[in-house]
Protein backbone atom coordinates (compact mmCIF):
# COMPACT_ATOMS: atom_id res chain seq x y z
CA UNK A 1 0.00 0.00 0.00
CA UNK A 2 1.23 3.28 -1.16
CA UNK A 3 1.69 6.48 1.00
CA UNK A 4 1.21 9.56 -0.34
CA UNK A 5 1.86 12.93 0.97
CA UNK A 6 0.43 15.85 0.24
CA UNK A 7 0.97 19.91 1.77
CA UNK A 8 -1.60 22.08 1.56
CA UNK A 9 -0.76 26.16 1.55
CA UNK A 10 -2.49 29.42 0.78
CA UNK A 11 -3.22 32.64 2.88
CA UNK A 12 -5.41 33.48 5.68
CA UNK A 13 -9.10 33.46 4.75
CA UNK A 14 -8.14 31.94 1.49
CA UNK A 15 -10.39 28.62 2.52
CA UNK A 16 -7.99 25.92 2.35
CA UNK A 17 -8.60 24.16 5.14
CA UNK A 18 -12.65 24.44 4.39
CA UNK A 19 -11.11 22.63 0.40
CA UNK A 20 -9.59 19.84 1.99
CA UNK A 21 -12.22 19.04 4.82
CA UNK A 22 -14.78 19.09 1.85
CA UNK A 23 -12.40 16.65 -0.22
CA UNK A 24 -12.28 14.19 3.23
CA UNK A 25 -15.12 14.30 4.42
CA UNK A 26 -17.82 15.67 1.64
CA UNK A 27 -18.82 18.51 4.17
CA UNK A 28 -18.54 22.30 4.25
CA UNK A 29 -17.20 23.65 7.63
CA UNK A 30 -16.65 27.10 6.56
CA UNK A 31 -14.45 29.60 7.57
CA UNK A 32 -12.22 28.63 10.72
CA UNK A 33 -9.02 30.31 11.60
CA UNK A 34 -5.93 27.79 12.94
CA UNK A 35 -2.75 28.91 14.84
CA UNK A 36 -1.44 25.35 14.69
CA UNK A 37 -0.24 22.99 11.96
CA UNK A 38 -2.29 19.68 11.43
CA UNK A 39 -2.07 16.72 9.67
CA UNK A 40 -4.95 14.42 8.16
CA UNK A 41 -4.76 10.81 7.62
CA UNK A 42 -7.33 8.92 4.80
CA UNK A 43 -7.19 5.79 3.49
CA UNK A 44 -8.21 5.59 -0.63
CA UNK A 45 -8.75 3.75 -3.17
CA UNK A 46 -8.19 4.97 -6.82
CA UNK A 47 -7.84 3.22 -9.88
CA UNK A 48 -8.36 -0.07 -7.70
CA UNK A 49 -4.98 0.82 -6.04
CA UNK A 50 -4.94 1.09 -2.02
CA UNK A 51 -3.29 4.09 -0.74
CA UNK A 52 -2.54 5.58 2.85
CA UNK A 53 -3.22 9.73 2.67
CA UNK A 54 -1.29 12.10 4.85
CA UNK A 55 -1.86 15.94 4.47
CA UNK A 56 -0.42 18.55 5.87
CA UNK A 57 -1.77 21.22 6.74
CA UNK A 58 0.34 24.40 8.01
CA UNK A 59 -1.12 27.58 9.30
CA UNK A 60 -1.63 30.00 6.61
CA UNK A 61 1.62 31.32 5.35
CA UNK A 62 0.74 35.29 5.19
CA UNK A 63 2.89 37.23 2.45
CA UNK A 64 5.67 37.51 4.71
CA UNK A 65 6.01 34.98 6.45
CA UNK A 66 7.76 31.64 4.79
CA UNK A 67 6.68 29.28 7.06
CA UNK A 68 6.33 26.87 3.86
CA UNK A 69 10.22 26.21 4.36
CA UNK A 70 9.92 25.54 8.02
CA UNK A 71 8.84 22.15 7.65
CA UNK A 72 11.41 19.88 5.06
CA UNK A 73 9.51 20.86 1.38
CA UNK A 74 11.11 17.42 0.17
CA UNK A 75 8.41 15.84 3.03
CA UNK A 76 5.87 16.12 0.11
CA UNK A 77 4.86 14.57 -2.70
CA UNK A 78 2.71 17.15 -4.18
CA UNK A 79 1.33 20.40 -2.90
CA UNK A 80 -1.81 22.03 -3.48
CA UNK A 81 -1.87 26.13 -3.49
CA UNK A 82 -4.99 28.18 -2.80
CA UNK A 83 -6.41 31.65 -3.18
CA UNK A 84 -9.47 33.72 -2.96
CA UNK A 85 -10.83 34.67 -6.01
CA UNK A 86 -12.28 37.68 -4.15
CA UNK A 87 -9.06 38.60 -2.83
CA UNK A 88 -6.34 39.51 -5.03
CA UNK A 89 -3.50 39.53 -1.96
CA UNK A 90 -4.36 36.27 -1.18
CA UNK A 91 -3.33 35.51 -5.32
CA UNK A 92 -0.15 37.57 -4.65
CA UNK A 93 0.49 35.05 -2.03
CA UNK A 94 -0.27 32.10 -4.11
CA UNK A 95 2.53 33.59 -6.66
CA UNK A 96 5.07 33.40 -4.04
CA UNK A 97 4.24 30.44 -2.76
CA UNK A 98 5.00 28.90 -6.22
CA UNK A 99 7.98 30.39 -6.59
CA UNK A 100 9.29 28.73 -2.84
CA UNK A 101 8.36 25.72 -3.48
CA UNK A 102 10.74 25.94 -6.50
CA UNK A 103 13.54 27.38 -5.27
CA UNK A 104 13.06 25.13 -2.04
CA UNK A 105 12.98 21.72 -4.43
CA UNK A 106 15.61 23.11 -6.86
CA UNK A 107 18.18 23.64 -3.89
CA UNK A 108 16.81 20.88 -1.68
CA UNK A 109 15.75 18.32 -4.22
CA UNK A 110 18.32 17.96 -7.77
CA UNK A 111 17.92 15.42 -10.19
CA UNK A 112 14.12 15.30 -8.85
CA UNK A 113 11.29 15.54 -11.68
CA UNK A 114 9.42 18.08 -10.86
CA UNK A 115 6.58 17.89 -8.60
CA UNK A 116 3.07 17.54 -9.07
CA UNK A 117 1.26 20.75 -7.70
CA UNK A 118 -2.30 22.20 -8.10
CA UNK A 119 -3.09 26.19 -7.99
CA UNK A 120 -6.62 26.05 -6.68
CA UNK A 121 -8.91 29.41 -6.82
CA UNK A 122 -11.13 28.91 -3.80
CA UNK A 123 -14.53 30.70 -3.56
CA UNK A 124 -15.62 30.87 -6.96
CA UNK A 125 -19.47 31.19 -5.58
CA UNK A 126 -18.36 34.75 -5.01
CA UNK A 127 -17.64 35.92 -8.52
CA UNK A 128 -19.92 38.85 -8.06
CA UNK A 129 -17.18 40.00 -5.90
CA UNK A 130 -14.00 38.63 -7.71
CA UNK A 131 -10.73 40.33 -7.82
CA UNK A 132 -8.96 37.71 -9.79
CA UNK A 133 -9.72 36.46 -13.43
CA UNK A 134 -9.65 32.85 -14.25
CA UNK A 135 -7.09 33.29 -17.24
CA UNK A 136 -4.88 35.01 -14.24
CA UNK A 137 -4.70 31.83 -12.50
CA UNK A 138 -4.49 29.70 -15.37
CA UNK A 139 -1.84 31.70 -16.91
CA UNK A 140 0.05 31.32 -13.36
CA UNK A 141 -0.25 27.62 -13.32
CA UNK A 142 1.30 27.73 -16.72
CA UNK A 143 3.93 29.68 -16.00
CA UNK A 144 5.03 27.37 -12.90
CA UNK A 145 3.53 24.22 -15.18
CA UNK A 146 1.11 22.70 -12.06
CA UNK A 147 -2.46 21.91 -12.69
CA UNK A 148 -5.42 24.52 -12.08
CA UNK A 149 -9.08 24.90 -11.18
CA UNK A 150 -11.10 27.28 -9.68
CA UNK A 151 -13.82 25.48 -6.97
CA UNK A 152 -16.73 26.82 -4.54
CA UNK A 153 -15.90 24.80 -1.46
CA UNK A 154 -18.98 25.89 -0.33
CA UNK A 155 -20.89 24.57 -3.23
CA UNK A 156 -19.48 21.82 -5.24
CA UNK A 157 -17.82 18.47 -3.92
CA UNK A 158 -17.21 17.10 -7.27
CA UNK A 159 -14.76 19.80 -8.46
CA UNK A 160 -12.55 19.37 -5.44
CA UNK A 161 -12.51 15.68 -5.73
CA UNK A 162 -11.52 15.59 -9.49
CA UNK A 163 -8.39 18.00 -8.84
CA UNK A 164 -7.09 16.11 -5.63
CA UNK A 165 -7.97 12.57 -7.81
CA UNK A 166 -5.99 14.19 -10.12
CA UNK A 167 -2.76 15.82 -8.14
CA UNK A 168 -2.72 12.07 -6.37
CA UNK A 169 -2.46 10.03 -9.75
CA UNK A 170 0.42 12.34 -10.61
CA UNK A 171 1.98 12.16 -7.32
CA UNK A 172 1.60 7.91 -7.66
CA UNK A 173 3.42 8.35 -10.90
CA UNK A 174 6.49 10.19 -8.99
CA UNK A 175 6.61 7.39 -6.34
CA UNK A 176 6.62 4.93 -9.07
CA UNK A 177 9.52 7.12 -11.25
CA UNK A 178 11.30 7.27 -7.63
CA UNK A 179 10.88 3.25 -7.06
CA UNK A 180 12.47 2.87 -10.62
CA UNK A 181 15.06 5.05 -10.64
CA UNK A 182 16.42 3.63 -7.46
CA UNK A 183 15.88 -0.07 -8.65
CA UNK A 184 17.56 1.27 -11.85
CA UNK A 185 20.40 2.59 -9.62
CA UNK A 186 21.09 -0.12 -6.93
CA UNK A 187 20.42 -2.79 -10.35
CA UNK A 188 23.71 -0.61 -11.75
CA UNK A 189 25.32 -0.63 -7.90
CA UNK A 190 25.17 -4.54 -7.55
CA UNK A 191 26.09 -5.06 -11.32
CA UNK A 192 29.40 -2.82 -10.74
CA UNK A 193 29.84 -4.46 -7.69
CA UNK A 194 29.56 -8.03 -9.30
CA UNK A 195 31.91 -6.87 -12.00
CA UNK A 196 34.67 -5.70 -9.85
CA UNK A 197 34.50 -8.74 -7.31
CA UNK A 198 34.40 -11.44 -9.89
CA UNK A 199 36.52 -8.94 -13.14
CA UNK A 200 38.93 -9.54 -9.80
CA UNK A 201 39.15 -12.61 -9.45
CA UNK A 202 39.46 -13.56 -13.10
CA UNK A 203 42.63 -11.20 -13.12
CA UNK A 204 44.17 -13.66 -10.28
CA UNK A 205 43.69 -16.89 -12.06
Amino acid sequence: MNDIKLALLGSPGAGKSAVLVRFLTRRFIGEYASNSNSLYHKRLSIDGRQLNLEVFDPCSQSSEARCILEEPVDWADGFVVVYNISDRSSFINAKNILLQIREARMENCKGEVEVPVCLVGNKQDLCHARQVCEEEGRCLAQEHRCNFQEVSAAESYQDISALFTQLIRQMMELLKYRGDRRRYSGSKSMAKLINNVFGKRRKSV
